[in-house]
């Protein structure tokens, strides 16, 4: 009786450990965000707990309606469903799947684990389902933001070097053509600067737009960043080449672009074109090849397509290798200053000198100043080049006139740059104070370039400089559009008439017309006339005969070392 009494309790506190260990297991269920679904192969019984009705609208209460549930998943994730659910006899104890829900909103996870007993028969299968969703969601922002630009919705630049990589490994085996287009909007810091960074970006973002229209299976196109754009067509042919493309780019363009802030905006852009395998092997050379010959459109007067080809090429690296360069230069002392004579066209004496810039770099090989000031105007090293200068002139004159007392003007080129920064007049007073010159033995030679962006403010610096007894020429007269225009009140001394006027003005009747116009007119005014660029005889007879004043280029002396110099002003006391 006391076996059965003993017995009778074990049995009953196993129970009570069991239905204890039930309400935890179900109470886990309950209060998880996943749904279960249990079955037991013994029983043949199935049940759900969780959080079932929250993923699924269907009672499942035996193993037919299974395949209900397969029925509330997209076409796609059917078979992967099936799998998980009918799996059993394949030995394995995991396994999970993702599908999307018929509505498309709701992505799932479902894992399956099954046990076996020692026979490796199934006892029980548990399948788990978790919603995923906010994890897909964000996966898929992760590979949205891997693939695509956020602004334009166009492939970024990563994925479009990607795509071309493979473009380029596929034509070479085709033995096809891959053109890569790189496309920047003309002047588009001034709608930035002008109109604000939300308009600016809503621009990039509309003509981003605008050039998605053009993708197709053998085009595709991307943001690079800012204004930049880059499409690649593979095989080009039909009516997606660059030149059809493009003419669709220009149509477009004929109509401004309205914004949702109602501005309408015309704009126009620059095209570089490199093509493999011409150009370039890789993608991300022929991309830069693109990109050069871009700038070189931007150089050319923009709102115009150039294809790239060798000598475009081998300027820009010649350029990159200047620029490089010229940030050692000033630094290593490679700059000197050479100095051309002028001179008085009636009585021959030594009016003054140009001083011009000369450099060796440090091979000894000579780069010419039309190659190296441009670089050094959009790369800042004209500032200090340029004082270097103003110093090193009066510097020279200082000392000469010391030794061989006699008078002559000094006249030195002023790039726009180094003219409008705030310090610059008041930087020259102290270095014609430190070497002790007069202020009219200088002559400032600046260009129409200065008077452009601010014409009040420089024009206020002129009246400064003239107030203390510097002189002003405006150099390369004739050349630009409005110089006539400016003429009028403009505080100078000198007209520097540009040499492509003497050089046709012996031939060109029309050109004589043009010169003896501006002599007359510079006479009229009070300007004195310098002609540069004389290299005959008959060139000089000629602007002696009409009046010009001062006479400089080879015909009377070519450019010349400080020495030289030094040379013909001891001849001349002699």
């Amino acid at each position: 009786m006391d076996e059965l009494h003993y017995q009778y309790n074990l049995l009953r506190a196993k129970n009570q450990t069991l239905e204890s260990t039930e309400r935890m297991y179900r109470s886990i269920c309950n209060t998880s965000t996943n749904a279960f679904l249990y079955y037991s192969f013994a029983d043949n019984k199935l049940f759900t707990m969780g959080a079932w009705e929250s993923y699924f609208d269907i009672r499942i209460d035996s193993i037919k309606n299974l395949a209900s549930l397969t029925e509330l998943v997209q076409d796609k994730y059917q078979l992967a469903l099936r799998e998980i659910l009918y799996l059993e006899q394949t030995k394995m104890e995991r396994a999970s799947k993702e599908v999307c829900l018929l509505n498309g909103k709701k992505w799932v996870e479902c894992e399956v684990n099954i046990s076996y007993d020692e026979k490796q028969r199934p006892i029980e299968k548990i399948i788990r389902f978790k919603d995923i969703t906010k994890f897909k969601k964000q996966n898929d922002e992760l590979s949205y933001l891997a693939y695509y630009d956020i602004l334009t919705g166009l492939y970024n630049r990563n994925y479009f070097v990607r795509i071309l990589a493979d473009w380029l490994r596929k034509a070479e085996t085709d033995k096809s053509v891959v053109s890569v287009m790189f496309i920047d909007i003309d002047d588009f810091r001034k709608i930035n600067d002008g109109l604000g960074l939300i308009v600016g970006d809503e621009l990039v973002q509309v003509f981003g737009q605008f050039l998605g229209t053009f993708s197709q299976e053998n085009v595709i196109v991307s943001h690079f960043n800012s204004d930049i754009y880059c499409m690649a067509i593979y095989d080009p042919c039909g009516n997606r080449t660059v030149d059809a493309i493009y003419h669709e780019i220009q149509s477009r363009l004929q109509k401004p672009f309205l914004l949702s802030t109602r501005h309408e905006l015309d704009i126009t852009v620059s095209v570089g074109v490199a093509e493999y395998p011409e150009a370039a092997k890789s993608a991300l050379e022929l991309i830069n090849c693109a990109e050069i010959v871009m700038f070189k459109s931007k150089a050319g007067g923009k709102n115009g397509l150039t294809f790239f080809d060798t000598p475009i090429l081998n300027d820009f690296l010649k350029n990159i290798e200047i620029e490089n360069k010229l940030k050692e230069a000033l630094f290593a002392n490679q700059f000197e200053l050479n100095f051309q004579p002028q001179y008085d066209s009636s009585s021959g004496s030594l009016r003054g000198v140009e001083a011009l810039i000369r450099w060796k770099d440090h091979m000894g090989k000579s780069v010419s100043p039309s190659d190296f000031i441009p670089i050094a105007e959009k790369n800042g090293t004209i500032v200090p080049i340029g004082n270097w200068v103003i110093d090193e002139a009066i510097r020279i004159l200082a000392e000469v006139k010391r030794k061989y007392r006699i008078d002559f003007v000094m006249s030195i080129n002023i790039s726009a740059i180094q003219y409008k920064r705030d310090e610059f007049v008041g930087d020259l007073i102290a270095i014609l104070r430190k070497y002790d010159v007069k202020p009219n033995e200088i002559e400032l030679e600046i260009t129409e370039t200065v008077l452009i962006d601010d014409f009040k403010l420089v024009k206020d610096k002129m009246h400064t400089l003239r107030e203390y007894g510097v002189k002003v020429s405006l150099d390369d007269f004739g050349t630009g559009f409005s110089s006539l225009s400016y003429l009028k009140g403009l505080p100078i001394d000198t007209l520097k008439i540009d040499k492509s006027f003497v050089d046709t003005v012996i031939l060109d009747e029309s050109t004589r017309i043009i010169m003896e116009s501006i002599i007359h007119m510079a006479k009229r005014l009070g300007y004195d006339t310098v002609a540069e660029g004389v290299e005959t005889k008959e060139q000089y007879d000629y602007l002696k005969s009409i009046g010009c004043d001062t006479i400089q280029g080879f015909y009377l002396s070519k450019p010349m070392s400080v020495e030289a110099f030094e040379q013909l002003l001891s001849e001349m006391i002699h």
